[in-house]
């Protein structure tokens, strides 16, 4: 039997997944740079809020296997990342 946190963590993925794909379909439809570009800023959004989501099902499943000081790393690693991603 498929673990159900797994189950949530991978459904997201294939749910941004297919926002991507549909998102790229859209843009050869558009054929205009323009209108690519503003699908492109709005696929901006998708990917930081599916990692976060997906990061936060798995360490809310893992949170009472992981001692206080190895939480602290876990929460300044995805930090370290979302710094990373926003800022220019």
């Amino acid at each position: 039997m498929i673990n159900k946190i797994v189950m949530s963590m991978a459904s997201l993925r294939l749910l941004s997944g297919s926002i991507e794909i549909i998102a790229a379909i859209i843009m050869i439809r558009l054929n205009q740079v323009e209108k690519a570009l503003l699908v492109n800023t709005g696929l901006a959004l998708v990917g930081p809020l599916v990692l976060l989501t997906t990061t936060t099902i798995g360490l809310v499943a893992i949170a009472e296997k992981l001692s206080f000081g190895k939480m602290i790393w876990v929460i300044a690693g995805v930090s370290c990342i979302f710094i990373g991603i926003l800022r220019k």
